[in-house]
């Protein structure tokens, strides 16, 4: 069923309660060419003022009758598949759970979306490269350096071998705000320490294409309004270091730059490996979907607008 056939099309989020899924409800509550279904573990926590916009229907995705029962419930066009274990040293800690969400979670999901016929959009990472040769285009040869890469191009790979419609979505340092968030970002971290006096250490020898969240979901929401199949890059088109990155928010914000030293990823001792030099070349995204992100800096505009609007 197409969006252009008058009827209304059912599109189905997993963990909308997350950022991405936050970001994505916000863009389509309000299209009157779409049903709305938000699904994630326990309830809502999608602002208020929201409430009668959408469907809210609680989901487990680590549980396949669950998983079927919602599906054969909701009877969904398009799923977009957010929820997963992103915490990269977490996953490398607790491979069991990483696994359990990241690859069986998605079995669970394609079964039930070849039940009911639906187009699945699902969420990858970058971090499926090994950091050699990036940025890296769609046809590149994945090869993970840590457990969470591994889990996720698992995940690519059942999406690859079964009879549904798909669509991947490769993004990279995803960054945002949204209700009720616990986590923070290189932003929000770099505003707040510098404001605090403190003198902060941020690696230079990482590259990123940093994607800002709203035009993540953009990306998704026109893959899912053109039904589009097969892999695409969705992320910034700055290719930045973490210390890059750092520099623009002090400038932006006016804060103190001389606190920010350049740093060495070697000096620092995580669980996960790091890739590199990932980030994206986004071309077919452009050229296919009409995909058009934002900068960096104006990423981080986006960001001090929804602070002040929080403060408020």
């Amino acid at each position: 069923m197409s969006i252009e056939s008058g009827m209304k099309k059912k599109v189905l989020v997993t963990g909308a309660n997350g950022l991405l899924g936050q970001k994505l409800i916000g863009l389509l509550r309000n299209d009157i060419s779409v049903e709305l279904i938000g699904t994630g573990k326990g309830a809502s926590r999608l602002p208020e003022s929201w409430a009668g916009s959408y469907t809210w229907m609680e989901l487990d995705i680590t549980d396949r009758e669950e998983v079927l029962e919602v599906f054969a419930a909701t009877k969904p066009d398009s799923v977009i598949h957010t929820a997963a274990m992103t915490q990269v040293d977490d996953c490398e800690k607790d491979r069991e759970g990483c696994r359990i969400l990241n690859v069986d979670a998605v079995k669970y999901v394609i079964e039930a979306c070849e039940k009911q016929d639906s187009h699945l959009i699902h969420l990858s990472t970058d971090f499926i490269f090994d950091g050699e040769d990036g940025p890296y285009t769609e046809e590149a040869v994945p090869n993970p350096v840590n457990y969470y890469g591994e889990t996720k191009l698992e995940a690519e790979n059942l999406l690859l071998a079964s009879n549904i419609r798909w669509a991947i979505v490769r993004t990279v340092l995803v960054y945002g705000i949204a209700q009720d968030m616990s986590r923070s970002n290189i932003i929000l971290w770099v505003k707040k320490s510098l404001e605090q006096g403190k003198t902060i250490q941020v690696v230079n020898d990482q590259w990123r294409t940093p994607t800002l969240a709203e035009d993540l979901a953009e990306g998704c929401i026109l893959i899912m309004k053109k039904g589009a199949t097969g892999i695409f890059n969705i992320s910034g088109a700055d290719f930045l270091t973490p210390y890059d990155m750092a520099i623009q928010t002090a400038e932006y914000f006016g804060l103190d730059k001389s606190l920010i030293t350049e740093s060495d990823s070697k000096l620092f001792t995580q669980p996960a490996k790091r890739p590199a030099r990932t980030g994206f070349n986004i071309d077919k995204a452009k050229k296919e979907l009409g995909y058009s992100p934002k900068s960096f800096l104006a990423g981080i505009g986006i960001l001090a607008k929804q602070l002040k609007l929080a403060d408020s």
